[in-house]
């Protein structure tokens, strides 16, 4: 497990940033967080680091964006509004997953059941009374964060 710090929206892009440079075909990142905690932040920086210059924002109403134009294909989910895992099933999740990109899914707990092995775990999480823009950001290669197998 590894846990880095950030003191500043910056600083949690660039840590992103690291993460897409980094990024292998196949790559699928479990991004968790409570709501305003930079998950898009970070997801922005993942973007930049494999290439990407057009705008990335979350696809709260769309489940799954898709970005070409950087040295590997980035799909952008948010399964925040996922009700039922079939609707995994209608989006053909498994031709991104398996597809040769880099997935970063954010809100993973809603489809934990099809997320394959091997997913990187992260979770940002804030503290206050480290400061407001403070965040502690923890990475997981196996398992569920959240306190089983890691």
């Amino acid at each position: 497990m590894l846990v880095l710090e950030s003191f500043s929206a910056e600083d949690t892009f660039r840590a992103g940033q690291q993460f897409g440079e980094k990024a292998v075909p196949g790559q699928i990142y479990a991004l968790m967080g409570d709501l305003g905690v930079g998950k898009t932040v970070f997801t922005q920086g993942v973007a930049s680091g494999l290439g990407i210059k057009e705008p990335v924002n979350s696809p709260t109403f769309t489940i799954v964006q898709e970005y070409h134009e950087g040295r590997l294909p980035f799909f952008h989910f948010d399964t925040y509004r996922i009700e039922d895992i079939d609707e995994m099933e209608e989006i053909g999740y498994d031709d991104y997953f398996f597809g040769g990109g880099v997935c970063m899914i954010e809100w993973p707990e809603r489809i934990e059941e099809i997320l394959p092995p091997g997913s990187i775990r992260i979770k940002i999480e804030k503290d206050v009374s480290r400061g407001f823009d403070y965040r502690r950001i923890t990475v997981a290669e196996e398992g569920d964060i959240r306190g089983e197998k890691a």
